[in-house]
């Protein structure tokens, strides 16, 4: 059995390696048009992660999730590989001392539902439009 990599708190100097995961993800995904590019997305990774509880997992870092806690709201959950148990972690990580959360997910983005289906989110609202890039979103909750 491998080991997890470790999870820790980001600070800025990770913003490049979360940002190249995530302009990896919007490179393979066709049902987003013009995402912002590997510079930009940097700019606002290194402004969100003071302003959230945000972790990574491994190093080099893997993969991240980012949550504000006002609303308990999962704003960012990427890893660079699917199937090794990265997103699973993650998700636990801010699952603890929690009772509730809730994200928003693509509608298109299907393997994302069941990821999150297998964690205990449950949909509770459908978006047609989205809140921004036009592609269409469904709001999802985890209660304990």
């Amino acid at each position: 059995m491998t080991k997890m990599p470790n999870i820790r708190r980001a600070g800025a100097e990770d913003a490049p390696s979360c940002a190249a995961i995530v302009a990896n993800w919007l490179f393979r995904t066709h049902w987003i048009a013009n995402g912002p590019d590997l510079e930009e997305l940097t700019r606002i990774l290194r402004k969100g992660i003071p302003l959230r509880e945000f972790w990574v997992i491994g190093e080099p870092v893997q993969g991240y999730v980012s949550l504000e806690l006002k609303k308990s709201q999962i704003h960012g959950l990427y890893v660079a590989e699917q199937g090794l148990g990265l997103g699973k972690a993650l998700v636990n990580k801010v699952k603890e001392g929690r009772d509730f959360l809730q994200l928003y997910t693509h509608i298109p983005n299907e393997a994302a539902q069941r990821f999150y289906h297998r964690e205990g989110f449950e949909t509770v609202e459908e978006l047609p439009e989205g809140r921004g890039d036009g592609v269409g979103e469904l709001r999802m909750e985890w209660h304990r």
